[in-house]
């Protein structure tokens, strides 16, 4: 399983709802914290489902 650092940017499969794929990690460990690169939301998910939804691995 790949592991991801604060800082990193990750492709999700599906776009967010303003049409951006893009997202950085805020938060690593049990769960994920990512933030939307183009509209800035954030999201947290568990750690399973965060490495379903990304597409791209370091």
């Amino acid at each position: 399983m790949t592991t991801f650092d604060v800082g990193d940017t990750v492709t999700t499969r599906k776009p967010h709802a303003c049409g951006c794929k893009q997202w950085t990690v805020v938060r690593t460990g049990a769960d994920y914290k990512i933030k939307c690169v183009k509209c800035g939301r954030v999201v947290m998910l568990s750690g399973e489902k965060f490495h379903k939804v990304v597409q791209n691995a370091k």
